[in-house]
């Protein structure tokens, strides 16, 4: 008698009643789009503490790969070893504990224990991470029956849990982020994977540890609402919170990632509180006659202040606004009174795609002040970017940037050298210390402003209004400037190491 080719994998393979193909395929589908899910949301949530850099996400990518390896080894291995329908209940349900208490756990590690952040961000990532990676070969042992569809069992779910990283990964960046606070996915993320866990638990093995792990998602719920560092608002980009100035009842200072960004008088637009605002003010005040109206365009916007300064100060002034995060100008319009600021206008765009679509020659001023909570979007800093700013001045026009930089200040040289490739006249204001102007005191690093121009500087202006304004703060050219920017490395498309460069003070350095 002649023996089949499908003969079996293995003496005592389970059954596969109570889990056919499309289940098997929900299964994958579904833990691997969480998997992705808690790896986009865990950025957003480590940002206001670590800044949203190259380095936070490297590291969360890496922790989520290892993760997905981990547990794809250890859930092959386990289910060759134990029933592999004891297994797949309890890889939902607790990852699905662990996902729920993850913000409660993670905000109040970072107020009250900053030192294990680290740490216990990356068990939050790697034990549901590992737990639903471990899925796929669980299912892939269940539907194995033989050798002769080994090719097409793995290959089919493979392709399914692929596609379910793809659908987890667009369905947060595009749809979840911008419609729910991260707090809520997780919680919501969470409570579908207990539900998934009582289910597979109920088809094959009654109900089990299920109701244990449905009070552990409540009680992630519930520690939610108290846990520390919570947000006003969650906005695509940021953790944004308003706070008013309890010696100033007119005063509010917008707080995004946990670092003051701006500060905005109500009623007052010309009173300018940060010192690096009042140094931009000053520069261009001394750069242009008085009352002057000006055509601006400011690359980032965050509370608006200086477009507000100059409308008040300058009468029939222009300003566009290229602000990347519709959550904070919503927080413009709805908290900090822009809609009674005339002749601002604020586009939600990327500010390099903002400067490609300004007619050459068509602006006397651009700011530069666009931040990130603690890191810079590299691809403002570059020569192509200054080139792009050189084509939309007029011939008379002035380019202002903010920098923040501490230690070497590597970043802001070589920013500084950067531009000077764009513009014939190039200038640095900034605290003595800072721009090499005290060479006896030691660097402390901070805010900076660098101006550039194809017209001359004029040096003695600017430094009796950054007197007048009381800010300490000098002005560098030339061979000053020169010796400062030293050998520092020029900033390109194709090589802006900026996060490698910038070295932050601290997640919660003001600005």
């Amino acid at each position: 008698m002649t023996r089949s080719s499908s003969s079996p994998l293995a003496e005592g393979t389970p059954h596969t009643h109570g889990l056919g193909p499309r289940v098997a395929a929900v299964l994958v589908f579904g833990s691997s789009a969480a998997v992705l899910v808690v790896e986009i949301v865990a950025l957003r949530l480590l940002a206001p503490y670590l800044g949203l850099t190259l380095e936070t996400s490297t590291m969360v990518i890496g922790i989520a790969l290892t993760a997905i390896a981990f547990g794809s080894w250890l859930g092959g291995r386990i289910a060759d070893q134990v029933n592999p329908r004891r297994l797949i209940g309890p890889s939902l349900g607790v990852s699905g504990a662990v996902v729920a208490l993850t913000p409660a756990v993670l905000r109040t590690t970072a107020e009250w224990a900053p030192a294990l952040l680290l740490l216990i961000a990356s068990l939050t990532i790697l034990v549901p991470g590992a737990l639903l990676s471990a899925v796929t070969p669980i299912v892939t042992k269940l539907r194995l029956t033989s050798l002769a569809e080994t090719g097409t069992v793995v290959g089919r779910l493979s392709g399914v849990g692929t596609v379910g990283a793809i659908v987890g990964s667009v369905l947060t960046g595009f749809v979840l982020i911008s419609r729910w606070p991260v707090s809520n996915i997780l919680i919501g993320l969470g409570t579908l994977l207990v539900v998934g866990s009582a289910l597979v638990e109920w088809r094959t093995r009654g109900w089990s540890s299920t109701p244990a792990l449905t009070l552990v998602v409540v009680a992630g719920g519930l520690a939610t609402t108290v846990a520390p560092g919570a947000c006003d608002t969650e906005t695509r980009y940021h953790c944004a919170r308003v706070v008013e100035d309890p010696e100033r009842g007119s005063g509010r200072t917008l707080v995004l990632d946990g670092v003051r960004h701006s500060y905005v008088d109500i009623d007052d637009p010309t009173f300018l509180k940060f010192e690096y605002v009042r140094a931009i003010a000053s520069v261009v005040d001394a750069a242009f006659p008085q009352s002057k109206p000006l055509a601006a365009h400011h690359l980032g916007g965050g509370g608006l202040t200086f477009p507000r300064y100059l409308a008040a100060t300058r009468p029939g002034t222009r300003s566009l606004v290229s602000e990347i995060d519709s959550g904070v100008v919503r927080i413009d319009r709805d908290r900090l009174g822009l809609g009674s600021a005339g002749g601002i206008d604020v586009r939600v765009e990327d500010g390099r795609l903002g400067l490609r679509r300004l007619e050459a020659g068509s602006h006397d001023l651009v700011v530069g002040d666009a931040f990130g909570g603690v890191s810079v979007p590299w691809h403002l800093t570059t020569v192509e970017a200054m080139t792009d700013v050189r084509r939309v001045l007029t011939e008379d026009g002035l380019y202002v940037a903010n920098l923040i930089d501490h230690g070497g200040l590597a970043f802001a040289r070589a920013e500084v050298a950067t531009i000077s490739e764009s513009f014939e006249h190039v200038a640095l204001v900034g605290k003595p210390a800072d721009i090499g102007l005290d060479p006896a005191a030691t660097p402390k690093g901070g805010n900076l402003v660098v101006l550039a121009s194809n017209r001359p500087i004029d040096v003695r202006a600017t430094q009796k209004a950054l007197d007048a304004r009381q800010t300490g703060w000098k002005i560098a050219t030339g061979d000053d400037l020169d010796s400062w920017i030293g050998d520092a490395q020029l900033l390109t498309d194709d090589h802006a190491p900026v996060d490698q460069l910038l070295q932050p003070h601290g997640p919660r350095s003001s600005r």
